[in-house]
């Protein structure tokens, strides 16, 4: 939904022109992230039209320094807007005042605002959806009815929290959405598997698809045989998760057992097999230092001669 078509003042609201400059942020905007590119566009459409919807604030008084006091005015939607506007250099703009607005209705108005553009990131929507728990001691069904979503939407939100804050930084920056994150938090009471699974999101652009079929089998793969491996085992297979690069198990049963090593286009296969062979090739040539070549015809050591019984005792071979 476009910005400037959201809040539209009824008949009975009256616009008012106010000084950009005394108009404060709303202290409960759940969106930090904001565009430049996108805020440049907007402050040029500005400068050629105007701000075609008026913001929405609602009047504080501000004591003066020298005494008396002053009205300001805190924003409760369009910062994008006011924003841009500021960028434009526009002295002032046009806002609708509402009157009496608590502190908990700034707070609903800002994240209904903003759950409606479909950029806002899933992260500044969690963090927003439990300030609105925790500052105001609702539940997540209240909040769930408040901004028209389901309690499961709200829930689900608000686990995203849970991952490492790298995690959530790479959601902000696209590098994770939040299909992915949702198969990464599978994997919350396994942070090295987690970790690692992360950086085959990040780093190989899996599917979301692969991603849940990945934690899946970590997940049933605990159940089954995890408890059964040796600590030998488990250290054999990190040190060959961190050699390929991707994730490995090694499953064992009473015959001998299997690896697994997960790749996931034509490349990754060929860096994978690549990097097993430069692992076998020290090993190889140990082998071949180690091991004596025998030659295609063994020396046989000539036998001795036989002896002559009647030369043997012959006068002729002694001496004096």
């Amino acid at each position: 939904m476009n910005e400037e078509a959201r809040y539209i003042p009824t008949k009975y609201d009256s616009v008012f022109w106010i000084d950009v400059e005394r108009i404060q942020p709303n202290p409960y905007q759940p969106r930090k992230e904001f565009s430049e590119t996108g805020l440049t566009s907007l402050a040029e459409s500005i400068r050629q039209y105007g701000v075609l919807q008026p913001l929405v604030v609602s009047r504080i008084d501000v004591e003066k320094p020298d005494g008396g006091l002053e009205s300001m005015y805190e924003l409760i939607a369009g910062e994008r807007r006011l924003r841009a506007s500021r960028l434009a250099g526009l002295k002032q703009i046009p806002v609708v005042i509402r009157q009496g607005e608590s502190n908990l209705t700034k707070l609903e108005l800002a994240i209904i605002e903003n759950l409606q553009r479909e950029d806002l990131n899933s992260i500044d929507r969690a963090k927003a959806l439990q300030k609105l728990i925790d500052e105001f001691g609702i539940s997540h069904v209240e909040c769930a009815a408040k901004i028209g979503k389901s309690r499961e939407y709200v829930s689900n939100s608000i686990r995203l929290l849970a991952l490492p804050e790298h995690m959530q930084n790479a959601i902000v920056a696209k590098e994770l959405t939040e299909g992915h994150a949702r198969a990464i938090m599978a994997l919350n009471d396994r942070p090295e598997e987690r970790e690692t699974l992360f950086k085959e999101i990040v780093l190989k652009r899996i599917s979301v698809r692969a991603a849940e079929r990945i934690a899946r089998s970590i997940a049933q793969e605990r159940v089954r045989k995890h408890h059964r491996k040796s600590p030998e085992m488990v250290e054999l297979e990190k040190s060959l998760t961190e050699t390929l690069g991707t994730r490995v198990i090694i499953e064992t049963n009473a015959e001998g057992g299997r690896l697994l090593i997960d790749f996931f286009s034509p490349e990754d296969l060929t860096t994978i097999a690549a990097a097993l062979a430069a692992r076998e090739a020290p090993i190889a040539q140990q082998v071949s230092a180690n091991t004596t070549q025998l030659p295609d015809d063994p020396v046989v050591p000539p036998a001795p001669e036989e002896s002559n019984d009647d030369e043997l005792y012959s006068v002729s071979n002694f001496t004096v």
